[in-house]
Order: structure tokens, then C-alpha cells, then sequence
């Protein structure tokens, strides 16, 4: 008997629909050919969260993920949404659903394979072949510290972690650099910031104890920032907080030349939130123009936390061997390429996905 996961799908705003709707074909597509199945509970999140119940992350909302074995969500916002301020900010909903779902480890892979390399901002000798993952502490940090206050005059937020928020995640960060090429560099202010000491001494005394296997170093927020541009090949997994994640991960994801290609995935004790790193893109929304990379590799994260590594890797597959085929989203294309809408990406990435099974 085949196995049946239940996904809660979360389009969002803008972009997201089109995104997910690729998505979805492909999901579909792999998992009949590799003999499981998907059961979808569609809900709004973010804008359409707030139009349809005045909120951006409804209470039924996070019910329906934590019922769910993995949550695929898409960008959230736009300029409808502007004017809300506080918890009624659709970027609010996103907050919300990974601290309700403590998923405590953001993951963001970027990789530069050599037939995107010329698409990068940085010389393609620079960045062809570059393979990192960051681990972004993800629900705890300064975005969630108390006390935080604006009284017009005076703002303040807090920056708190405590040693076990900390080594929750450095263990997601090392057991992954022992899957790939075992090195993490842990990213911190430790020559600043009482915070970021802690970050340094539980990070090390944790590396002693149970992953002296791994080779780890450490690197100052500021100089890691210009490592990532300088020499992106050096790294293999960097560990580093929530803001200093939020910061960095976002610089990696430039090397491939769009936003666009990202996926991520949060991940808990329980529970795996999937999304694309790009936002909602509302200028482009409704005119095919959306790169659906980033959700459709989003999707393939999910299906090997599901287990189901033969469909991820399947998908993966096809989207390199669009790449070779010189296929490109508006966002990547230049003379010598083909344009491609986002439904023609999608096409030919289910196509190609389908003949590697």
C-alpha cells in the first residue's frame, strides 16, 4: 500500500500562487511515478490571511500545519498590506508559525553549479561549484527577546540565547556538515557582544564533547560577511543566530544571481515549514515572469525530510538539466539563453524530473 502524506499549502500573496501551482504539478508528477501520495489542505497566510480573517496567521491556520506532516508556504505581502503595522503586518504571520512551530534551524542551501556561474554578480571562476548551507538559529535571538519597546523617543530590543537554544542548533549544523564535507564555521560578535561569547563557548564545549570530528572555526559577523563575497568556496556549513542568519544567508543567496533559485527549510523537533527565500514580488505577479526554482526546491527539501529521497533528488535533476538546457526566468536571462515563462520552467522541469525516475 502506497504511503500518503497530509501537506498543509500555503500560496501566499503575489507571486506565490503561480509558485506553488508549478509546484503542486511537479509534487504531483514524482510522486505518482515513485508510488506515493500527497494530500493538500490549501489555507491563506499573510495578505490573503488578513482579507479573508482579519489576521495574518490565524490560530486555525497553525492547527492545520501542526495536523500535517510538512508545511509548504509561499512569500507573504505586498503593497495592499502596507499600511498594517504590528501583528496585523502580514510578515507578522510568518513570525508566528515558526515560533508556534518551534522549528528552531533555518536551512539555506546555495549552490553554484558551473552552468549557472556566468548569472552571478561575482566573477564565474569565483563562485562555479560553490556549495555551502547555512543554519540560522531561527526562534530565538533579538527578533524575539524581551524587553523590546518604542515610546517615540527611546526604541529597544533584546538580544538573549541560553546555552541549550544554542546547542539545539550548532547539533543540526554539525550533523550536517558530517553529511556533506565536515567543516562548520560558527558566525558571531564575541568581540563585542556578552551574547555572542556565549554563542563561542557553547559552541566550542559542544564540539569537543560530541563532534570533535568536525572541523570548526569562527568568524566575526563583519568579516564573514566579506569572506562570503571574497571566497565563497571556503565554506561547507555555517552556524550563526537569528539576526546575523537573517544578514548572511541573504548575502549567500546573491551568488547564484537571483533570489529566485533559494529554497529553505525550518525545521523543529516535530515539525518542517518549507519556503522560498524570495518575496512576493508584486510588480510581477500574474505575468508568468515568476522563477517557481526556489519553491519547487523548497519542495524537494520537503520530500527528504518526508524520507522520500528518490523524488527530491529527481527534482533536483531536473532543474540542473534545465539549467544545461540554457533555459532561464526573466530574472536570470540575458542574449544567448532561452526565455522562459514560469509555467515553461515548470514544464520542463517536471519533464526532465519524470525521465530521471
Amino acid at each position: 500500500m502506497s504511503k500518503t502524506y497530509k501537506i498543509t499549502v500555503m500560496p501566499g500573496d503575489g507571486i506565490g500562487t503561480e509558485v506553488m501551482a508549478e509546484t503542486i504539478q511537479l509534487l504531483d508528477a514524482v510522486s505518482a511515478k515513485c508510488g506515493f501520495k500527497l494530500e493538500y489542505n490549501e489555507q491563506a497566510a499573510g495578505g490573503a490571511a488578513i482579507d479573508k480573517y482579519n489576521d495574518p496567521m490565524p490560530d486555525s491556520v497553525i492547527a492545520a500545519c501542526k495536523a500535517s506532516d510538512a508545511t509548504l508556504l509561499g512569500a507573504m505581502g505586498g503593497p495592499k498590506w502596507d499600511h498594517y503595522t504590528g501583528a496585523m503586518r502580514p510578515e507578522s504571520g510568518l513570525l508566528k508559525i515558526r515560533k508556534e512551530l518551534n522549528v528552531f534551524a533555518n536551512l539555506r542551501p546555495v549552490s553554484v553549479p558551473a552552468a549557472l556561474a556566468n548569472s552571478s554578480p561575482l566573477r564565474p571562476e569565483a563562485v562555479s561549484g560553490v556549495d555551502l548551507l547555512t543554519v540560522r538559529e531561527l526562534v530565538g535571538g533579538i527578533y524575539f527577546g524581551k524587553p523590546t519597546g518604542n515610546d517615540g523617543f527611546e526604541a529597544f530590543n533584546t538580544m538573549r540565547y541560553t546555552v541549550p537554544e544554542i546547542e539545539r542548533v550548532a547539533r543540526v549544523a554539525f550533523n550536517w556538515a558530517r553529511k556533506r564535507r565536515n567543516k562548520v564555521t560558527s558566525v558571531d560578535k564575541a568581540n563585542v557582544l556578552d551574547v555572542s561569547r556565549l554563542w563561542r563557548d557553547t559552541v566550542k564545549k559542544l564540539h569537543a564533547a560530541e563532534f570533535a570530528d568536525v572541523e570548526l572555526n569562527h568568524l566575526y559577523i563583519d568579516n564573514a560577511t566579506m569572506q562570503v563575497v571574497l571566497n565563497p568556496r571556503q565554506f561547507d556549513v555555517i552556524l550563526t543566530s537569528n539576526l546575523f542568519g537573517d544578514i548572511l544567508s541573504d548575502t549567500t543567496a546573491t551568488l547564484g544571481g537571483s533570489l529566485g533559485l533559494l529554497p529553505s527549510a525550518s525545521l523543529g523537533e516535530k515539525y518542517g515549514l518549507f519556503e522560498p527565500v524570495h518575496g512576493s514580488a508584486p510588480d510581477i505577479a500574474g505575468q508568468g515572469k515568476a522563477n517557481p526554482v526556489a519553491m519547487i526546491l523548497s519542495a524537494s527539501m520537503m520530500l527528504d525530510f518526508l524520507g522520500e529521497t528518490k523524488a527530491a533528488a529527481a527534482i533536483r535533476k531536473g532543474y540542473e538539466t534545465a539549467l544545461t538546457q540554457n533555459l532561464r526566468t526573466a530574472d536570470l536571462w540575458r542574449e544567448g539563453y532561452k526565455k522562459a515563462s514560469t509555467s515553461e520552467m515548470g514544464k520542463v522541469i517536471r519533464e526532465e524530473a519524470l525521465k530521471s525516475l
